[in-house]
């Protein structure tokens, strides 16, 4: 296998590019309004030397230059793309996400190249940024897969977003994207996947991105349910009359309700709530909001998934709050679309 290249950290630090809520009305996300974590800063890789090794515990190690790997059979897939949160402070609550068409060839496709050999229970992909994070120095960002996970058709070596190829703040030449995972695990900057018997030790498996399930410290993987609204957007000035709140809803599995609140939480009305689809797409919900009398209004979203998760009242993906002030005016008003 060739030497793994070297990469620029521009800038060398945690990079963060945050969009709020109300620019994400659109049912696909542009890619200038996907948000951007970079733990450790972003990677810049000259693609010329850049290869995709796929090794560990399989009988056919390989490796792919950038044509090699977009010359493969391409497969789009369209869903949710979420950010944790900072794993230092799990119980703060965050709204970065997006739904985006990613392009790239099926992970299965390069397993079933290599070979996986049976003692192989875990997929572990690398990335190429390396620095400090929390205090603590990391050569790189590794991440583990559960094998079964890994073969499944819609997990992709991403090499495309939005039509484009990725930009470097997204993780190019290549990265890993698994429907229905937080964005943790989509690990940027791909450079090997190593197929493996144990977890891996290292900064972002072992020591971050772990919490508390059943009494069990768990990775973190799949999504939670969550329903964000955009628009009327936070401080809105509406005139008195009937508006429609309108929002996205999203978990690792599909979200069977959204209830939205006008009066701070105290009472519940169901809205409507459009069907997930075939990928792990964010779904729309809309509610008739008829505003009888001018004043402050406090309006609240939550989310139920099918597999009964209510969001929550507190934690990271607690109901999304927003305020907005009604005058006395003209009814008949619409807030806006989503």
């Amino acid at each position: 296998m060739a030497d793994k290249p070297k990469v620029v950290m521009d800038p060398s630090a945690t990079f963060r590019r945050l969009v709020p809520v109300d620019r994400l009305a659109s049912p696909v996300t542009p890619s200038d309004d996907v948000y951007v974590i970079a733990h450790m800063g972003i990677a810049r890789v000259d693609v010329k030397p850049w290869r995709l090794s796929v090794d560990g515990l399989v009988e056919r190690p390989f490796e792919l230059d950038y044509e090699a790997l977009t010359s493969l059979p391409a497969t789009d897939v369209t869903a949710v793309l979420e950010c944790f949160g900072n794993p230092v402070e799990p119980e703060v609550a965050t709204r970065r996400v997006g739904n985006v068409v990613w392009r790239g060839v099926r992970l299965s496709h390069l397993l079933e190249r290599a070979g996986v050999r049976p003692e192989a229970r875990l997929v572990c992909p690398e990335g190429l940024d390396s620095g400090s994070f929390a205090n603590v120095h990391s050569e790189r960002y590794v991440k583990d897969l559960p094998l079964a996970r890994a073969l499944e058709p819609d997990v992709l070596v991403a090499w495309a977003m939005n039509g484009e190829p990725l930009s470097a703040e997204h993780g190019f030449p290549a990265r890993v994207f698994v429907p229905g995972y937080f964005g943790t695990n989509a690990v940027k900057w791909l450079s090997r996947i190593t197929l493996a018997a144990e977890r891996p030790e290292s900064l972002f498996t072992t020591k971050l991105y772990n919490r508390r399930v059943e009494g069990d410290m768990r990775p973190v993987r799949e999504l939670d349910v969550h329903a964000v609204i955009v628009a009327p957007a936070e401080g809105a000035v509406l005139e008195r009359g009937r508006h429609t709140i309108e929002g996205w809803a999203w978990s690792a599995w599909p979200v069977s309700a959204v209830e939205v609140s006008a009066d701070g939480g105290k009472t519940w009305q169901p809205a409507r709530v459009a069907p997930r689809g075939a990928d792990h797409q964010w779904q729309a919900f809309t509610y008739t909001w008829d505003v009888p009398a001018p004043g402050r209004y406090e309006l609240h979203a939550r989310a139920t998934d099918s597999q009964g998760r209510m969001q929550p009242d507190a934690g990271r993906n607690r109901i999304h709050t927003i305020s907005v002030a009604v005058t006395g005016g003209p009814h008949g008003q619409r807030s806006g679309s989503a």
